[in-house]
């Protein structure tokens, strides 16, 4: 009598496509196919001059050892071996899966529809189970594009739809800090724009968890100005990220969202685009939340700055008082990164652009006793010198209180 769970089922990924058997000896051709050894050498001696799957005519019959795809097949060879002589083993459903198992699951995501999302869910569980498990996916060369490929096709939106795609964002996050090939990656999300609609489709309708996975996901593809313009263009998007850095959100999906919009705004476009969508108010009620952390305020003066950095951003931050209050507050007393976006900020708008109206608010919000203080700290020369500038120009204007200092607190005037 045959016992159910010693019934194997091959990944398709490990036979060659002319033999059909399990390759022992797997070669690539020049076009991205592999074959076993054997196989393609009979195929090529006997005088043809076309990849078999393609059909494609080679530019060179030359092909090289796939290394990777061999250590994949021994493993999942050497695991059959255990799994045979251990045949007592139970099978516990909240167990790990083997790497047997996963290698069948992501084969059954290739070629089966009906069960890819329970497929999907162990390949999970494996992946965050250890670093060990995290490199063993990267290795199979197959499962990142396949992962990909799932985001070209959101098809109504329902909700097993969702779910899946969910789940492919959080394997995919599991394994992008293994993945050498960001470039590669970048360019196959960013192909077609259905891998960005995928995206937004979970942070608008995703689990907390799956939100902080696509946010980390989309950070990680933002790796230069081309792919940071057209994430940007997608409608919705930078909304959906603001949306979800509000202060009444949770705190870890607020700093990957932050970092997320770090990523993209770098471009003056973005930047501009941010501005427009209301970042700057948002940005106003984080920092004036009185339980926001010390790395979201630092990512948060960060955007500060660089909208500032834009004459519609440094208009914004102008008209709204509460803002430079809040940027104010943070000047001293919560990192020396935040304190050089604090003042750089500020350097902006009341030094370099001379705004009335920044110069006072700041005034209003005691900023010259703070800017006093932060001079006579260990801060940094380049801080040290915009508060210099800041307080020359509130020298010098008849609205400021500074001149109580003069008789006051000469002795820690800088000048």
């Amino acid at each position: 009598m045959v016992r159910d769970d010693l019934y194997i089922t091959v990944p398709s990924f490990f036979r060659c496509p002319i033999s059909l058997d399990v390759m022992k000896s797997p070669v690539s051709l020049c076009t991205g196919v592999t074959y076993d050894r054997s196989s393609i050498q009979r195929w090529l001696d006997n005088g043809n001059n076309t990849c078999p799957a393609t059909m494609q005519v080679l530019q060179t019959k030359e092909f090289v050892p796939n290394r990777t795809l061999q250590r994949l097949i021994q493993i999942w060879s050497d695991s059959l071996t255990h799994r045979v002589h251990s045949p007592e083993s139970p099978t516990n459903a909240e167990s790990v899966p083997s790497k047997h198992q996963v290698l069948v699951a992501i084969s059954e995501l290739e070629s089966r529809t009906d069960n890819r999302l329970d497929s999907l869910e162990k390949i999970v569980h494996f992946a965050r189970d250890s670093e060990e498990n995290r490199d063993f996916l990267v290795r199979t060369e197959c499962f990142v594009p396949v992962l990909v490929g799932f985001l070209d096709n959101v098809n109504d939106g329902t909700r097993r739809s969702v779910e899946f795609i969910e789940q492919v964002f959080t394997a995919l996050d599991l394994v992008l800090c293994k993945t050498e090939d960001c470039e590669g990656l970048k360019k196959s999300m960013l192909k077609k724009q259905s891998s960005i609609d995928s995206l937004l489709l979970i942070l608008q309708q995703g689990s907390l968890n799956s939100r902080i996975a696509s946010a980390r996901v989309l950070k990680s593809i933002a790796v230069d100005v081309e792919s940071k313009l057209l994430i940007a263009e997608k409608e919705g998007l930078i909304s959906e990220l603001l949306n979800l850095t509000t202060p009444e959100q949770d705190p870890d999906l607020i700093e990957n969202c932050l970092s997320c919009l770090i990523a993209i705004s770098a471009p003056k476009r973005n930047k501009m685009r941010l501005v427009h969508l209301g970042g700057v108010k948002v940005f106003s009620k984080l920092l004036s939340a009185t339980n926001t952390s010390v790395s979201v305020t630092e990512k948060v003066l960060k955007l500060v700055e660089a909208m500032s950095s834009t004459k519609e951003g440094r208009a914004e931050i102008c008209e709204d008082a509460a803002c430079v209050a809040a940027i104010v507050n943070k000047v001293l007393k919560v990192s020396s990164v935040a304190t050089e976006h604090a003042v750089t900020t500020l350097w902006s708008v009341c030094y370099l652009f001379r705004d009335q109206k920044a110069q006072e608010a700041v005034t209003k919000a005691n900023g010259l006793t703070k800017i006093l203080l932060l001079m006579q700290s260990n801060c940094s020369p380049q801080v040290r010198q915009m508060s210099a500038d800041l307080l020359k120009i509130f020298r010098v204007n008849s609205k400021s209180c500074l001149s109580s200092y003069d008789t006051k607190t000469t002795h820690i005037m800088p000048f």
